[in-house]
C-alpha cells in the first residue's frame, strides 16, 4: 500500500510539469500558432529557474524568473511567425535546438552545483488522512496551482468574451479581422501567455521535481507536452486527465523496478514515450474527430489585408 501511495504522489508531480507546459501550447495552439521550441523553452526557463533559487534561495523567484525567460523567447518566437510571416514549424525546430544548446553553455557553472534543503508542504487536516492524504495533500503548491489553472482557462476559453475571441483567432482570423479584433496582437499575447507557462514548467523541473541542473534534463518532455495537446482535443481539463496518465506510465518504470520487476532499464524508461506514440496513433486514425475539434488555422499564417 505504501509503495502505490508513492506512486501516486510522484505521478501527480511528474503530470505537473506535464500539464504546465501543455496548458501553455493550448493557448498557442487555441489562437491558431502551433510552437515547437516547448523543448527549449523548458530547457532555458529550467537553468534560469536553478540560477536564480541558487543565487537568491526563493523559489519564488525563481519561477519567475522562468515565466519570465519562456516569455520572452516565446515573444521572439511570435515575431518571427507572426509579423514576419516565418515557418512556424521551422521557427519553433530552431527554438527548440537553439535552447538546448543556450541552456547547455549557459548551465556549466551550475552543474555541480545544488540548491539548499527544499520544504515539504501538507494541506492541513487533509494530509493526515489514510493513504489518501499521503498521496494528494502533501504536494507543492504548484500542483495545485496547476489543476485551479485549468479550471479557469477552461472557464475562459468557453465563459468569457476574451476566451470566445482568442477561439475565433484560431478558428478563423480573417473573420476576426473583419469585425476589428487585433488579431496578430492577439495571438503574439496568446504565444507569450503560453511560453510564460511553458517556463514555469521548466522552473519547476529544475527547482521542484529534480532541485539540480543539468544538460537536457527536459528529456522530451516539451514533446510529450506537444503530444498531450492533441490528446487532449484542446480540452484544459483532459489536459488534466492526460497528464495525470502519462506521469503515472513516466513514475512506473520507477515503481516496477523498486518491485525488482526483471526488465531492463532501457526499456522502462521508453514506456512514456511507446505511450505517447500509442495515444498519437490512435487519435490520428479518426482524422474526422481530429478536424472537429481543432482549431480550424492551426499552423497557417495570417496576412492581413
Amino acid at each position: 500500500m505504501e509503495s502505490m501511495v508513492l506512486l501516486i504522489a510522484a505521478s501527480l508531480n511528474a503530470g505537473t510539469l506535464l500539464a504546465l507546459a501543455a496548458l501553455g501550447l493550448l493557448i498557442n495552439e487555441r489562437a491558431g500558432v502551433v510552437n515547437l521550441g516547448a523543448e527549449g523553452l523548458m530547457l532555458v526557463a529550467a537553468v534560469a529557474g536553478f540560477a536564480t533559487a541558487f543565487h537568491t534561495g526563493s523559489d519564488s523567484l525563481a519561477f519567475a524568473a522562468g515565466m519570465l525567460v519562456g516569455a520572452l523567447l516565446a515573444g521572439l518566437f511570435g515575431l518571427l511567425v507572426i509579423w514576419l510571416n516565418t515557418n512556424q514549424y521551422a521557427a519553433g525546430l530552431a527554438l527548440s535546438l537553439f535552447g538546448s544548446g543556450f541552456s547547455a553553455f549557459v548551465g556549466l557553472r551550475y552543474t555541480q552545483e545544488k540548491l539548499g534543503p527544499r520544504m515539504n508542504f501538507s494541506v492541513p487536516g487533509l494530509s493526515d488522512i489514510p493513504v489518501i492524504g499521503p498521496a494528494l495533500f502533501r504536494q507543492h503548491p504548484v500542483v495545485y496551482l496547476t489543476v485551479a489553472l485549468a479550471v479557469a482557462l477552461a472557464w475562459f476559453l468557453y465563459r468569457s468574451r476574451p476566451g470566445l475571441i482568442l477561439r475565433a483567432v484560431g478558428e478563423s482570423p480573417e473573420s476576426a479581422h473583419a469585425l476589428g479584433y487585433p488579431v496578430r496582437r492577439i495571438r503574439l499575447a496568446a504565444v507569450m501567455a503560453g511560453g510564460a507557462l511553458c517556463g514555469l514548467a521548466g522552473a519547476y523541473v529544475s527547482v521542484v521535481y529534480t532541485p539540480l541542473w543539468v544538460e537536457g534534463m527536459i528529456a522530451g518532455k516539451g514533446w510529450i507536452a506537444l503530444a498531450l495537446t492533441t490528446f487532449a482535443t484542446w480540452r484544459p481539463l483532459r489536459v488534466l486527465a492526460g497528464a495525470g496518465l502519462f506521469g503515472f506510465v513516466t513514475m512506473l518504470q520507477f515503481h516496477l523496478q523498486g518491485q525488482g520487476v526483471q526488465l531492463a532499464s532501457q526499456f522502462l524508461s521508453m514506456l512514456p514515450y511507446l505511450a505517447t506514440i500509442g495515444v498519437l496513433v490512435l487519435i490520428s486514425s479518426n482524422a474526422a474527430f481530429i478536424r472537429a475539434n481543432m482549431p480550424a488555422s492551426l499552423g497557417k499564417p495570417f496576412f492581413p489585408g
